[in-house]
């Protein structure tokens, strides 16, 4: 492995959760602008939830062909690091706001990479997601990982039906730079199991140890 593999958990929708996920090590959280996902947060939780996170814990925005208006609203009231784009956003849109963005991109579609990585040149990175195009993610549902990320240079993030019990195979089948989970660590939609992001954690730390 040659490098440590970075972890996000999103759909974070309350303190308890973010907290745990903290505790555990994990690098990123994600909070959900969305009206469509059943872990929408609202600007006054997320905010009251980010005030108490520790520092270098990256703060991610998700949103899902939005307009612009809504998603400046959230970055001059929330205190956050990253934009997150799951919809149908061009690259002209992406990059209007003041934050770096991550592009998602639909696996359960047929795409070539490569293409829309130049199209978003100007991204920090790809997300590897297993919905199709137009659908949110979050479904609990992978994507086939033989599929070929030739060119990404392992600059990418790996999303999609991620648990405990496939996020060793995953991270050794494709070397993401980073993955990111979301109902794969939960007891119900919107509400994580802290035992369940404790074994994640841990499996991703004994695959990077072990490579």
């Amino acid at each position: 492995m040659q490098h440590r593999t970075r972890v996000k958990i999103c759909g974070i929708t309350n303190r308890s959760d973010a907290l745990c996920a903290i505790e555990q090590g994990v690098d990123a959280l994600g909070f959900v602008f969305c009206n469509r996902s059943p872990r929408n947060i609202s600007i006054s939780v997320a905010n009251e939830i980010i005030k108490d996170l520790s520092p270098f814990v990256t703060t991610v925005a998700l949103f899902m062909d939005e307009p612009a208006s809504f998603v400046n609203k959230v970055i001059d009231s929330v205190p956050l690091m990253t934009l997150q784009f799951h919809g149908q956003e061009d690259e002209t849109y992406c990059q209007q706001f003041s934050l770096p963005y991550i592009k998602s991109v639909a696996m359960g579609s047929e795409n070539n990479l490569n293409k829309i990585k130049k199209h978003y040149a100007s991204s920090q990175a790809l997300l590897l997601d297993s919905n199709e195009i137009g659908k949110i993610g979050g479904s609990g549902k992978t994507f086939d990982w033989t599929q070929k990320v030739d060119g990404l240079n392992n600059g990418f993030v790996l999303a999609g039906g991620l648990t405990p019990d496939n996020v060793g195979d995953a991270i050794q089948a494709l070397n993401p730079y980073a993955v990111d989970v979301s109902s794969g660590v939960e007891k119900q939609k919107g509400r994580k199991d802290h035992q369940l992001i404790k074994t994640f954690m841990k499996k991703v730390h004994q695959v990077n140890y072990d490579n």
